[in-house]
């Protein structure tokens, strides 16, 4: 299947946003990227697994994740994902709009300015 654009595919959904954000480090299973995005937003997001693999299945039709054949050597029933280089251009591409709208968001004062590193 031929990519599609990121312009055509952004903005991401909150969901898919956060899978490609745990496939960035490593392949995972689905039960993985479960927790993995559990663990980073610790409930800000609830994820169920019916949605997960909706957003899985709508990941792999634009070419973002792939599926890993035979990763998960413990359970070979398990499917393991990792982010496709297109993905990666994808993440990056929302993770730059998401900075602009937080730049936009501090400009107004309804963040706190960032703190200078020392």
């Amino acid at each position: 299947m031929p990519y599609k654009s990121p312009d055509a595919i952004l903005p991401l959904t909150p969901v898919s946003f956060e899978i490609l954000l745990a496939l960035a480090g490593q392949n995972l299973h689905g039960y993985a990227i479960l927790q993995a995005v559990e663990a980073r937003l610790q409930g800000l997001l609830p994820l169920r697994t019916g949605t997960l693999y909706r957003s899985l299945a709508r990941l792999l039709e634009n070419d973002l994740i792939d599926e890993v054949p035979g990763a998960d050597s413990t359970d070979e029933r398990r499917r393991c994902y990792r982010i496709t280089p297109h993905g990666r251009r994808v993440a990056a591409q929302e993770a730059a709009r998401l900075e602009g709208q937080v730049t936009a968001a501090r400009a107004r004062r309804l963040l706190p300015a960032r703190k200078s590193r020392p």
